[in-house]
């Protein structure tokens, strides 16, 4: 199998193409604008580079995985599902609603597969609690609380051009994906949601109080904030607690870890030491692709999680809860 890698603008492209060569994948090439960038991603990877997709796409590749800046990705995915190449797409899926649903249809034309690249679904401790909800041990579930707080990255994610936001957008399609996911079937009705920028010096929100209404009577919130400090021990969390009318459970997806003392750095820090979700993504996408199986993120799923994203920023615009119509 002969993979791709459209643009290496978001550092998850290290951890996928990581885990896609473990599993024997050939990576045949880097499509990136940058040349800088592209070069050295390229050197990683041990392959060529390339400025423009469009030579990679014209080449015998199976799949492609689509790491650029979140306003590439509609052009870039499109693209990959014309050429008849099967695509993983970064989160979000699309920095707007008509370029989400655009890369959707695109596959569904083409005949391709599309994945969302939402990892959390496979960490261990996710689907054991997915698993709790199933086997009925929590009841019926009454209410979800999440958080995807993380330090600020800086760079193209705080340029609205090239992101299409801030913090909500980067964050809040994770949590987001995770209660679906949750909930088979239930979809979001209706967002509230604060949004400011509190924390740091840039143009794009960092921070954001989001409610949310499912169409089963489940109420959510999330903090989805770049709320985390350069010298914090670990770049952020994923967390999501579960009430139900027979239990509560909670999951944090980033407490493994090692607590690191360095007299060098003068910091303390929290080295990971616990399971490889980005591996798991690959390996389920690379399954679907060789075996023909339905991927298991849908692109769907990431236009539901874009649609939450969006709702948010239009209630926070308006100062009033929005209405989600499908």
């Amino acid at each position: 199998m002969k993979v791709g890698i459209l643009g290496v603008a978001h550092m998850h492209v290290y951890a996928y193409v990581n885990g896609l060569r473990r599993l024997g994948v050939e990576i045949a090439g880097v499509a990136e604008p940058e040349e800088a960038r592209g070069r050295q991603a390229a050197h990683d990877f041990g392959t060529g580079w390339e400025r423009d997709y469009e030579k990679l796409l014209a080449s015998d590749i199976d799949a492609v995985v689509v790491c650029s800046e979140n306003a590439l990705h509609r052009e870039m995915a499109v693209a990959a599902a014309e050429a008849g190449k099967h695509v993983l797409c970064e989160k979000p899926l699309a920095d707007s609603l008509e370029g989400a649903e655009a890369i959707v249809a695109a596959a569904r034309k083409h005949g391709v597969h599309l994945m969302t690249a939402f990892p959390c679904r496979f960490h261990p401790a996710a689907a054991a609690m997915k698993r709790e909800v199933e086997s009925g041990a929590l009841g019926r579930i009454r209410a979800l609380q999440g958080t995807n707080r993380g330090t600020m990255p800086g760079g193209w994610f705080v340029d609205k051009a090239k992101s299409g936001g801030g913090a909500v957008i980067d964050h809040t399609v994770h949590v987001v994906d995770l209660m679906r996911w949750i909930m088979p079937g239930a979809e979001i009705v209706e967002v509230y949601a604060e949004i400011a920028t509190r924390f740091h010096a840039i143009e794009a929100d960092d921070c954001g109080a989001l409610s949310f209404a499912f169409d089963n009577g489940v109420i959510a919130s999330l903090d989805p904030s770049w709320s985390r400090t350069k010298s914090f021990p670990t770049w952020g969390d994923v967390t999501l607690e579960i009430v139900g009318s027979a239990g509560v459970s909670k999951v944090d997806l980033f407490k493994q870890n090692i607590v690191v003392h360095k007299d060098a750095t003068m910091k303390t820090s929290w080295s990971n030491w616990g399971s490889d979700m980005d591996a798991g993504l690959v390996a389920s996408f690379v399954d679907s692709v060789r075996t023909g199986s339905p991927v298991a993120v849908t692109g769907e799923d990431g236009l539901e999680a874009v649609r939450a994203a969006l709702a948010a920023y239009e209630s926070a615009a308006r100062r009033q809860p929005v209405k989600i119509a499908r």
